[in-house]
């Protein structure tokens, strides 16, 4: 007959540590213990399934690459802000992820967008979905050395595949013909099958001059904001609120 030693061995060898764990607790716990074997299996099992989903859970989160760690119940609502309660409540269900829509934030530099936009691959990552957040120009040089390296369309299908892909900075700076088709080619490939975020310092109706090139910004803006949930974002800078708050320095 096999002992529970022999047991609890084996379930480490089998990589169920964390069952191994709870099988050993639950044998040393007081004799009063009176718990079936039917539950103290459903202890085991949580245990081993909580475990391996904060696992899962933390590798999105590292591979989502978020500029700063935000969560979307700490995002400022107030009168001016442009968001509110609502709209960060729909936002939690991640219903526009399922829809396939995309959400683009504007506002001033300072307001938030960034990390609104982190906020929202963070809810992504913890309902299970997969999200990436880039600068667009970071994103775009990556896309040039890709191409550079002959990994242009691997990268393109990476790229596809995250269920939420943020783009931070949008328009920040001026856009060559390169750079427009390349990101015209990320947004073709994820239109109507997943979600983008994109954040920008110019407001939507501005976009079409901006982008400098009739035809390309006629399918970029289609792609980005016929289907999109937009967010104004106004107030003041949160980060020469944060500024403020912070305890001056007495020896400065």
């Amino acid at each position: 007959m096999t002992t529970i030693e022999e047991t609890i061995s084996k379930l480490s060898e089998m990589r169920l540590s964390t069952m191994a764990v709870a099988t050993r607790e639950l044998l040393e716990s007081s004799p009063g213990n009176d718990l079936s074997f039917e539950e103290k299996l459903g202890i085991i099992v949580d245990r081993e399934w909580t475990d391996r989903d904060n696992r899962r859970l933390a590798r999105r989160l590292r591979d989502a690459k978020l500029s700063t760690r935000a969560s979307l119940d700490n995002v400022l609502c107030e009168q001016g802000r442009g968001i509110d309660k609502s709209m960060i409540r729909q936002f939690q269900t991640c219903r526009w992820i399922q829809s396939k829509h995309n959400v683009v934030i504007v506002g001033k530099t300072g307001v938030g967008k960034s990390y609104l936009g982190s906020a929202l691959a963070d809810a992504a990552c913890r309902r299970g979905h997969r999200s990436i957040f880039f600068r667009v120009p970071r994103l775009l040089e990556e896309l040039a050395l890709a191409r550079a390296a002959g990994e242009y369309g691997s990268l393109l299908g990476k790229l596809a595949r995250f269920d939420v892909l943020v783009l931070d900075d949008f328009l920040l700076n001026p856009m060559n013909d390169v750079e427009r088709r390349d990101l015209l080619e990320v947004l073709e490939d994820r239109y109507d099958k997943n979600s983008t975020v994109m954040t920008s310092q110019l407001p939507t109706k501005t976009w079409h001059d901006a982008l400098n090139d009739p035809t390309i910004a006629d399918a970029i803006c289609d792609r980005l904001v016929h289907n999109a949930h937009v967010v104004k974002l106004g107030g003041p800078s949160m980060r020469r609120k944060k500024a403020l708050q912070q305890p001056s320095d007495q020896n400065a």
